[in-house]
């Protein structure tokens, strides 16, 4: 199940790329559009900062704002900084690789075989769909 930090990360993001000439917004004002709290939306809002996704201005009239183009932000890149993993096993994961203590035989493991196709499916979704394709 997607957690509330993916799923608010992505409505902040969509309201950001919505924004008619890009110039900062307010931590209240998307808080207050999107229905996030706004103390845990700043924690969400400088994680994607640090990931270099957004940038922010300081005083009056500042706030958040993208500083990339939402046609170059891929959704897979969103969901790996805030989500993690794609896949829901380990032993499964492209960038999160580690072997499951108790299979004795990778190969032939049905989880893992299962885990890699949903993987697979949920990557592919992920990165055909950047923020601009969500957002508009």
């Amino acid at each position: 199940m997607l957690s509330k930090k993916t799923k608010y990360g992505i409505k902040a993001l969509t309201f950001l790329a919505r924004q008619e000439d890009q110039t900062p917004v307010a931590i209240a004002d998307i808080a207050k559009s999107e229905n996030i709290s706004i103390k845990f939306l700043e924690s969400i809002l400088l994680l994607l900062r640090n990931s270099g996704f957004l940038g922010a201005k300081k005083g009056k009239g500042g706030g958040y704002y993208l500083i990339k183009d939402p046609k170059e932000i891929s959704m897979a890149k969103v969901y790996r900084i805030l989500e993690g993993p794609i896949a829901l096993l380990p032993c499964a994961s492209h960038n999160f690789y580690e072997r499951c203590d108790d299979c004795e035989d990778e190969k032939t493991c049905a989880a893992r075989r299962l885990m890699t196709e949903i993987r697979d499916n949920t990557l592919m979704v992920l990165e055909n769909n950047s923020l601009a394709d969500i957002a508009f």
